[in-house]
């Protein structure tokens, strides 16, 4: 594998992490392209800057004379240097009109030929803007503005000041709102702050899942119009969206319990096998599948909980063990990243263990909602992640881990470093994102979704339509939703970054292409699925449109069923 190099005939360049060095000219661009290893240029980046293993914005790479003596000859100024050379690089650089990365505040990528010269510009080969300046984001929020990056970098501290429970969120919320609200369409007698925090706590009292935001998220959120946020509303219930639960759905949607032989393993496809390693996530989701199990007791909910135990697992592991046809796990909860770095370590090498087990991916939205921790040298959960995926691979077994963003604004710096020190590290990582109504429900919010994805080095996989869960009608959009996006962002980029747009089935049918439906009628919102590979095709499986997304509010369906 291979990563190209453009570089400009007309003026000298030095990298910084992975560069792009362009220059505009009075004429066209010209420019050669040359091979440089992959692994040559992250090993020499993660040797320099540590555990983070990628160049920071400040500090150029040097890379070694070995790699620079292999380049071309016939190139007038290489773009790579050597230590040794440096200065002479930065004396052309002046000379020419480059800057170096560290004097740009913002990235500018320039595309068209102009008349006359323009400044060079160096920008990370990377970077496709959003939040590309490193910048402490954190101290926008009143009780961080002090914190420094150190700090915020440290997951400890992260788990400290979650923001978990009623309380703690209605104590925030006074402290981070102004105290007149924009107003809203959907919220239209939300005036003020009280009014904001009212509706919110009423909303806590009605909803399925219980609150815990950790501060990544909780900054990243736009708190000068709350009703809006793509972010709150998914985290944040409140009781003026809610929307009468439709009369088909359950509170375990996809029947995960009766497809479990053993208290939290799943088996409903005839190879492959869910293991819920524990009900704990570092955030709770309004639109959790699993709410019938996952995080605290809430006022509607009392949880199916699924404790961290040595003595659980090892009834999961002797099924997986006892039975040749399973080759494939994912490991999931809950969330991953709630276990402890030994406990990842332990249930990961007995599945390498087990010969008939050729692939194991590790589930958890903590690359999303708490990035930090991949990139904090004093947490070992990435470091057993990373010797985990590198001892697969040494017997023959592929681990991957899967993820979960559902929009753009869900990304920092923080998140960019941490997906570029896994990939750096050789985990292939993929994201399963959730059709969301008000969140990423446009054209144009996906696809800026599955860019910045793709430009993080994470595969877009899957998105799913919502599920039937309690709470979250108002989040929920109709089929006929995911079918347009698929339609529309189709060919807008390459085929192998462009994800699959799945239904899961209701009732344990498992996941289908959401185009594969075998009727839609799009007045009482009903669409119809088969399964033959996962239960001989015999049963039909029904999904449902929101009954607000059908004419009269779907009155007429409600009244009918």
């Amino acid at each position: 594998m291979c990563s190209l190099f453009a570089c400009s005939k007309l003026s000298g360049t030095i990298i910084h992490g992975l560069v792009l060095h362009r220059t505009r000219s009075a004429t066209k661009l010209s420019s050669c392209v040359f091979p440089i290893t992959q692994s040559s240029l992250f090993r020499s980046a993660a040797q320099q800057q540590g555990q983070a293993g990628l160049a920071r914005a400040s500090e150029p790479v040097y890379f070694p004379e070995h790699i620079i003596q292999g380049l071309p000859q016939n190139i007038t100024h290489p773009p790579v240097t050597s230590k040794a050379s440096a200065q002479s690089v930065d004396d052309n650089l002046k000379k020419s009109g480059a800057v170096k990365l560290q004097e740009i505040t913002k990235p500018v990528i320039e595309t068209t030929s102009s008349e006359s010269a323009i400044d060079t510009t160096t920008v990370p080969a990377y970077h496709r803007g959003s939040k590309y300046d490193r910048v402490p984001y954190w101290q926008k929020i009143g009780r961080w503005k002090d914190i420094t990056e150190k700090q915020f970098l440290s997951y400890r501290w992260g788990t400290a000041n979650d923001i978990q429970g009623k309380m703690k969120l209605h104590d925030f919320l006074r402290e981070a709102l102004p105290e007149n609200i924009p107003q809203n369409e959907e919220h239209q007698h939300i005036r003020t702050r009280d009014d904001f925090i009212k509706d919110v706590m009423d909303g806590i009292d009605r909803a399925p899942m219980s609150i815990r935001i950790p501060p990544h998220i909780v900054s990243s959120i736009d708190w000068t119009k709350p009703l809006e946020d793509p972010l709150r509303r998914q985290f944040i219930p409140m009781m003026s969206g809610f929307q009468p639960d439709h009369p088909k759905l359950t509170l375990d949607s996809l029947h995960e319990a009766e497809d479990s032989p053993v208290e939290g393993l799943v088996h409903r496809y005839h190879d492959k096998c869910l293991f819920l390693a524990s009900s704990h996530c570092p955030l709770y989701c309004r639109f959790c599948t699993r709410s019938y199990a996952v995080g605290a007791n809430t006022s509607t909910v009392t949880k199916s909980s699924l404790k961290p135990q040595l003595r659980r697992w090892e009834a999961m592991l002797q099924y997986i063990a006892s039975n040749p046809v399973i080759n494939d796990i994912v490991i999931s909860g809950g969330d991953s990243y709630s276990l402890m770095p030994h406990h990842l370590r332990l249930i990961g090498d007995r599945l390498l263990a087990i010969p008939h087990v050729r692939r194991f991916r590790i589930a958890t939205k903590g690359l999303c909602v708490s990035p930090s921790r991949t990139l904090d040298p004093e947490d070992d959960w990435t470091d057993e992640l990373i010797a985990l995926v590198k001892r697969g691979r040494e017997c023959g077994k592929q681990i991957a881990l899967h993820t979960h963003f559902n929009h753009p604004s869900e990304f920092s710096w923080v998140s960019r470093e941490a997906s570029q020190k896994l990939f750096a590290n050789g985990v292939t990582v993929r994201n399963q994102s959730v059709l969301l109504k008000g969140v990423n429900d446009s054209v144009e919010t996906m696809g800026s979704l599955i860019r910045e994805l793709a430009d993080n080095n994470i595969q877009p996989y899957y998105i799913y339509a919502g599920d039937l869960v309690r709470g979250v009608e108002d989040l929920r959009t109709p089929l006929s939703s995911i079918l347009t996006l698929e339609q529309q962002l189709r060919g807008t980029i390459a085929g192998f970054m462009t994800p699959q747009f799945v239904v899961d089935l209701p009732g344990g049918g498992g996941k289908r292409l959401a185009a594969s439906y075998k009727s839609y009628d799009r007045v009482t919102g009903k669409s119809t699925f088969v399964a033959p590979a996962v239960k001989g095709g015999e049963t039909v499986y029904e999904y449902w449109d929101p009954l607000a997304s059908l004419p009269g509010n779907g009155g007429d369906v409600r009244d009918e069923l």
